[in-house]
């Protein structure tokens, strides 16, 4: 592997040194420190360690400093999956509003029958829970005894 020599300027080292703490992703503070080390004179393995990620990974963060400088560091391009149901969203928080179900395998029924995608008990509760919805659980209502 080829070395990469980071060289800061006086202005990039002052926003390296503010970014490291204070940016609020982060996955730029944890780069922002790999370089700030690498540019103190620490080893990649060493800058790795004390960041807490693996040396591979300090060589990319390098080599999108390298290549795209601080704005290429500050990218990150991770996009997880997105689930079928996000385009229903809107129906099924509308239907699960207007007539709630007590149970998740009731919940999982409906979005069923709304979008005809089906989903497990465990990816029901999940996905809603991130739009939002609590669970609540019911009890019987006390009565007083009946005076005789």
């Amino acid at each position: 592997m080829a070395r990469i020599i980071v060289d800061l300027s006086e202005a990039e080292q002052a926003i390296v040194a503010s970014e490291r703490f204070s940016h609020p992703d982060l996955h730029v503070r944890r780069k922002m420190l790999v370089l700030w080390s690498i540019h103190i004179g620490l080893t990649r393995l060493q800058a790795a360690k004390v960041a807490g990620v693996g040396r591979a990974t300090a060589q990319r963060y390098l080599a999108a400093f390298r290549d795209g400088g601080l704005d290429g560091l500050r990218r990150w391009s991770v996009v997880g999956p997105i689930s079928e149901l996000a385009s229903h969203v809107d129906t099924i928080r509308a239907s699960l509003s207007d007539t709630p179900v007590r149970t998740i395998a009731e919940a999982a029924d409906r979005i069923e029958q709304i979008t005809g995608l089906q989903r497990g008990l465990t990816q029901t509760r999940v996905f809603l829970k991130d739009l939002g919805f609590r669970w609540q659980r019911t009890r019987a209502v006390p009565v007083p005894p009946k005076s005789l």
